[in-house]
């Protein structure tokens, strides 16, 4: 599995807005694209003194399957113009990760 981690912040005045973008249009778009090995998405949070974190973190079965959502410049970042217009600023490339293990102990 490849877990795709991206950051992007916005200024506390309009984090819950992107929260609600991402939640309601950005995720949902992605998800209709219905992209082969696609597995889900994670969204963290993270209040800091002057603005706010997101990180969404991607998983996909193979490097391929990103290629196949992205193009072969598959680390570029993938933000439509609805979030941009309340990010502050954002990573313009994600990073990709091999998951090797994961445990539980819920």
């Amino acid at each position: 599995m490849i877990k795709r981690i991206w950051h992007g912040w916005t200024t506390p005045e309009n984090a819950d807005t992107y929260c609600k973008v991402l939640l309601s249009e950005v995720i949902p778009g992605i998800e209709d694209k219905a992209i082969p090995g696609y597995l889900g998405i994670e969204v963290l949070r993270r209040d800091l003194e002057r603005e706010v974190e997101f990180i969404t973190i991607m998983s996909f079965r193979t490097l391929e399957d990103i290629i196949a959502f992205q193009g072969p410049d598959y680390a570029r970042c993938y933000v439509p113009d609805v979030a941009q217009k309340v990010l502050k600023r954002w990573d313009q490339t994600s990073q990709h990760y091999d998951l090797k293990e994961t445990r539980s102990y819920a």
